[in-house]
């Protein structure tokens, strides 16, 4: 079931779309024999003017060959020798079909500019390299109205990220907001698309495609690319968010379900939720809710909450802790006898200054 609003991705667009994204090698392709024509013009010309010059002038064939080149290319050097009228007549003809040839190179030379230049070829090549070298990003598929908004949240996290966007239009929009973005205009359901946006070094993917359909198999191709790779969907059903789970999904999203439950809470706790909005999607809020992750070996470990002495040293409270023992339930407000382990989670709401303490914190102790 797709959305009212939300864009079809025809058969149609998918093709125009695959060829706006031609490799440099393809761009330049129809030009090689344009200019194989074009060389050998000239080098047709360069010997008819050469061997005219020898038997109309009698010069030798460098003098000859001197002379038929720089008129051909109109350099406009003197003569090697006084022409004859006959010899006049014959530079007549090879000054303009050397001027001819030239405009046909000049010609070619500009629509080949601008034909990389409208392709965005260079740039995509470019961009490519950039993503040979990328590692630890996020891989946003679809760039709708959700998946808009995951970018911008991550922009503004300062994340890494690559989008995969099948139609034209709007990866150019994108393109155009931000010509830094790495985007590529490729199918994201398709295994090439995916190896194209590094998914094997990537640390989280987004589905956020129209489709349950194609969100799923988005996530089961990147799981098995990736098997230790976080995936999250987005989905409309019931049926649909099973699915995906047993895809490989470790998050699902329903935009109907969590609106519902959003717009429950607004009339319920209405001042809660406007600070967790805040908190969360604020622009202009200097608190974020952010999560640390201990790592293995971090000077924390085995160490209680009250002996870490967190708000002494970060400014932060945890307000929570996801334990890395296996256990699903987080402990809320945790106490100070609670024990930390490698690879547990700590929830905080602080600044960003007293955010990167504690990261530092969790390694230096």
């Amino acid at each position: 079931m797709r959305p009212s609003g939300e864009p079809v991705t025809t058969a149609r667009s998918r093709n125009v779309t695959i060829h706006s994204a031609l490799s440099f090698a393809e761009t330049i392709q129809p030009f090689v024999r344009r200019f194989a024509g074009a060389t050998a013009y000239f080098a047709i010309l360069f010997l008819i003017a050469t061997v005219g010059y020898h038997l109309i002038e009698g010069w030798g064939w460098f003098e000859s060959l001197y002379m038929a080149v720089t008129t051909v290319t109109s350099v406009g050097f003197m003569e090697v020798h006084p022409l004859s009228p006959p010899g006049r007549t014959f530079t007549l003809v090879v000054i303009a079909l050397g001027v001819t040839g030239l405009g046909i190179w000049w010609a070619l030379i500009t629509a080949l500019i601008v034909e990389l230049d409208l392709g965005g070829v260079l740039r995509r090549r470019l961009k490519m390299e950039q993503l040979g070298e990328i590692e630890g990003h996020y891989v946003i598929c679809g760039a709708g109205r959700v998946g808009r908004m995951v970018l911008s949240e991550m922009r503004r996290a300062g994340k890494p990220v690559v989008v995969v966007e099948v139609d034209a239009d709007r990866a150019q929009a994108l393109e155009e907001e931000d010509p830094d973005l790495l985007i590529l205009c490729a199918d994201a359901t398709t295994e090439r698309a995916l190896d194209e946006a590094q998914i094997g070094t990537a640390r989280g993917l987004a589905a956020c495609l129209a489709d349950d359909g194609d969100n799923l198999l988005v996530c089961l191709t990147a799981r098995e690319l990736n098997p230790t790779l976080t995936t999250v969907a987005r989905a409309y059903n019931e049926q649909s968010m099973r699915q995906l789970k047993r895809a490989g999904a470790d998050h699902v999203i329903s935009p109907t379900l969590t609106g519902g439950i959003r717009m429950a809470s607004t009339l319920l706790r209405p001042h809660v939720v406007s600070f967790l909005d805040s908190a969360i999607v604020g622009p202009g809020m200097d608190l974020r809710l952010e999560e640390a992750t201990i790592p293995e070996d971090s000077p924390l470990v085995g160490k209680s909450l009250g002996e870490a002495s967190i708000p002494e040293h970060t400014g932060l409270v945890v307000i929570a802790l996801q334990s890395s023992t296996g256990s699903a339930a987080q402990i809320y407000n945790p106490g100070p006898a609670t024990k930390l382990s490698s690879g547990d989670v700590m929830i905080v709401l602080g600044k960003e200054a007293q955010l990167q303490r504690l990261r530092d914190y969790t390694r230096t102790g």
